[in-house]
């Protein structure tokens, strides 16, 4: 029995030799028209025979991530040929660039709070996403997450959920219904096997915040050197298209912080295999957290290469401070 994501990517492929036959029928004798319709023939008979998915050339499995970008893909990434690989090489530097560009700048000022960021890719394009932006109203929101799978496929759904969390701040909506409409819109964008941890904040200049945790490792709270989890109370989002989400709701005075991370921080190993832990991660914030945000990340880099001291990096890893400063 076909899996779930390969049925949907023969509804894909199906749909895609129809509009290709009406190519056909408008441009006649075209040999690119005529070319796609051989390779979508030649990948839906591959899914009749059993063998899609497998590399033409050593017979294991093609990456999963590269069969949704490209369903007619023949060949895993020891076996492309030279002119595949340079054609990969340019679509993976141009999705780092564009990823790139949807982080926000690594410090940024706002009404009554402070935010800074380090993000750092395990390689080109990554799933990791972050961002903060001020509403019409005076307030901040700001957000973080991590997309499942890897490589352009996730990088891609991390830009849709940039572009959708964007779209939907104006709305002013309640947050939980924020978070809600998001993954209702994920889950109907992304196949099955994709979905998406999150958190979603919104601070007001009185201090009182709200947050939202999908699914998320929990965000910490600094407060007199006291420390609280703002622990998950949802899935992830793009799970499924009706799921709820609740809010969390806290306040800030002027000094505390709240500080955000990926699962790539916490998971990060040292030399011997140790974790570098949510523990480790809230120690360090009771003692340091009334630097301001950009200084306060900046000791938190210094932390954990000192932790991992020269072991390779295994996950994308971002970290986010928010403080209020008055």
């Amino acid at each position: 029995m076909a899996s779930p994501v390969e049925a949907l990517l023969r509804d894909q492929l199906t749909e895609r030799r129809q509009k290709l036959e009406d190519a056909a029928d408008l441009i006649p004798g075209d040999e690119q028209v005529r070319r796609l319709l051989r390779e979508v023939d030649a990948a839906l008979s591959r899914m009749d025979k059993g063998t899609f998915g497998i590399c033409e050339s050593c017979h294991d499995t093609i990456e999963s991530e590269r069969l949704v970008a490209d369903p007619l893909m023949q060949y895993c990434l020891d076996h492309l040929t030279r002119p595949q690989r340079q054609a990969l090489e340019r679509d993976l530097d141009l999705a780092a660039r564009v990823l790139h560009g949807l982080l926000p700048p690594p410090s940024q000022r706002f009404p009554g709070y402070e935010v800074a960021r380090h993000y750092e890719g395990a390689g080109p394009v990554s799933g990791d996403y972050c961002d903060a932006l001020g509403a019409e109203d005076g307030s901040l929101y700001f957000a973080i997450g991590d997309v499942s799978g890897k490589g352009v496929a996730a990088s891609m759904l991390m830009a849709h959920l940039h572009a959708t969390l964007r779209a939907l701040v104006p709305l002013n909506l309640p947050l939980d219904q924020l978070v809600a409409r998001a993954s209702s819109l994920f889950c109907e964008s992304a196949l099955p096997n994709h979905f998406a941890t999150l958190v979603l904040g919104r601070a007001a200049r009185t201090g009182e915040v709200e947050i939202s945790n999908a699914g998320h490792v929990p965000p910490l709270v600094a407060r007199n050197r006291e420390i609280e989890r703002v622990a998950p109370t949802g899935i992830p989002i793009g799970m499924f298209c009706d799921a709820r989400f609740t809010v969390t709701r806290l306040r800030l005075s002027p000094g505390d912080t709240i500080l955000l991370y990926t699962d790539g921080v916490n998971e990060a190993l040292d030399g011997s295999g140790r974790e570098y832990g949510i523990d480790r991660l809230g120690g360090l914030l009771a003692t340091s957290a009334r630097q301001a945000a950009p200084e306060l990340i900046a000791e938190f880099v210094r932390d954990l290469q000192t932790f991992r001291s020269g072991s390779a990096q295994a996950d994308d890893l971002t970290l986010m401070a928010v403080r209020r400063v008055d």
